[in-house]
């Protein structure tokens, strides 16, 4: 076998060697010289290789030859096309990056501005309520300071009516003593005495006028005599407002509401209270426009107007009334009558199974839902009553009085019937 591969070895060298020449004639091609010269050297070759056999090695390394030049060949091709590609891939993918990061670039400024934007109202409804809350202990402070101010009042009235009781026994003891002086001599102490005892009277009457005055504006400050429970709607907001439960069905013929308001601000329509069925959601409505106080019955063009009655800032009591059998309405503000007629929603009878509410309008939809802010109650409510009858103008005069909270209604009474605050509304005590 190892004679075999060097005889191999021998034959191929020998053949390799005796065809050398053919070979670079059959392949040199001198770039040197002239076309002309080049031509007749390659039909030479031509006509030199064709007279002659090609043996089969010469065949197998031609072969080799050329398919080592298509090789290279298709490589080269193959790097060209894959150049060209990648650089088309490349100009795609820059183009994508620049699209995506555009893309991006305007949701993330989006996303930022919507975030900054529910930061700001955030921010905005904190700083609202922080200041709400600052005012409510603001008031709280100044309720205070007022109890203070209206004990000392009391106190000084108290001393001075003292006084007064010895002054008077002071001039009495004066008389007696007059009586028993001689006439010439009395009659000077008599007019001096006087003098001195009516100037002090005149004063003591204009103080306890004034001190009376004092008391009044201080109790302004704080809730209605005999009213120890208000309710507080902080802001003008559609989330907050009061629920109403009845203790008896609010099917009416007729009726009287009161309550005492304490607004903060009125607009054209500011809700007291309201109530409606998902037939009609306007069935009754009492509401204050600007100054004016307004009942309405039925819908917004049955109602009975009282302008001029009411102003922000003060605790003022108002009082509406209706009778189906031949539409007499009237109001009360502070027990006084300020507007009355008669043919509003004549005949109506108002149902059951409505909703109640203080603070909002009722909107047919349901409890809390599609409310209007500019139409929210912003202040106090306290001594909400509802009657299903007239009051006589006796009885509403003493839900003025001492006894203004202890009077309760037998449709809704405070303090008895269930009362639910939402939102931000809230119960707040005071004397």
């Amino acid at each position: 076998m190892f004679s075999f591969v060097i005889l191999f070895f021998a034959l191929w060298s020998s053949s390799s060697t005796q065809h050398q020449d053919e070979y670079d004639d059959l392949f040199f091609l001198d770039f040197d010289n002239e076309v002309e010269s080049v031509i007749p050297a390659t039909e030479e070759a031509i006509s030199c290789d064709c007279q002659r056999q090609h043996t089969e090695w010469d065949k197998l390394f031609i072969m080799l030859e050329n398919s080592q030049m298509k090789e290279n060949m298709l490589l080269q091709s193959l790097d060209e096309i894959l150049r060209v590609e990648l650089q088309t891939l490349r100009g795609e993918m820059l183009q994508l990056v620049e699209n995506l990061a555009g893309t991006c670039t305007a949701s993330i400024n989006k996303t930022i501005s919507q975030i900054t934007r529910q930061k700001g109202l955030m921010l905005a409804k904190d700083c609202k309520e922080a200041k709400d809350l600052s005012g409510m202990l603001h008031e709280s402070e100044q309720g205070k300071t007022m109890k203070e101010i209206l004990q000392l009042s009391q106190n000084l009235s108290s001393r001075l009516s003292q006084l007064e009781h010895a002054l008077q026994r002071r001039a009495e003891a004066d008389a007696q003593q007059r009586g028993l002086l001689q006439e010439d001599s009395s009659s000077y102490a008599t007019r001096g005495s006087h003098f001195i005892l009516n100037s002090l009277w005149e004063e003591l009457q204009k103080t306890k006028v004034e001190l009376k005055e004092s008391q009044k504006r201080s109790t302004q400050h704080l809730l209605p005599a005999g009213c120890e429970t208000a309710l507080l709607f902080p802001m003008r907001s559609k989330k907050i407002f009061a629920s109403v439960h009845p203790t008896t069905e609010m099917k009416l013929l007729s009726f009287t509401a009161c309550a005492w308001v304490k607004v903060t601000e009125m607009l054209d329509k500011t809700i007291v209270f309201s109530y409606g069925t998902k037939g009609n959601p306007y069935e009754i409505q009492l509401y204050l426009s600007h100054d004016s106080v307004v009942l309405a019955m039925s819908s917004d063009l049955n109602k009975l107007i009282a302008p001029d009655v009411i102003f922000p800032g003060q605790w003022t009591h108002i009082c509406s009334s209706w009778s189906s059998a031949n539409g007499s309405t009237s109001l009360w503000v502070n027990r006084r009558l300020v507007a009355a007629t008669s043919e509003v929603a004549e005949d109506h009878i108002v149902p059951g199974g409505g909703i109640l509410q203080i603070g909002q309008e009722k909107n047919g939809c349901c409890v809390g839902g599609g409310f209007n802010e500019s139409l929210a109650f912003s202040g106090k409510i306290t001594d909400f009553n509802i009657w299903n009858r007239i009051l006589s103008d006796h009885e509403i005069t003493r839900l003025t009085g001492e006894e203004s909270c202890g009077i309760r209604g037998n449709v809704v009474g405070w303090g008895v019937t269930e009362v639910l605050p939402h939102g931000g509304a809230q119960y707040v005590f005071g004397p």
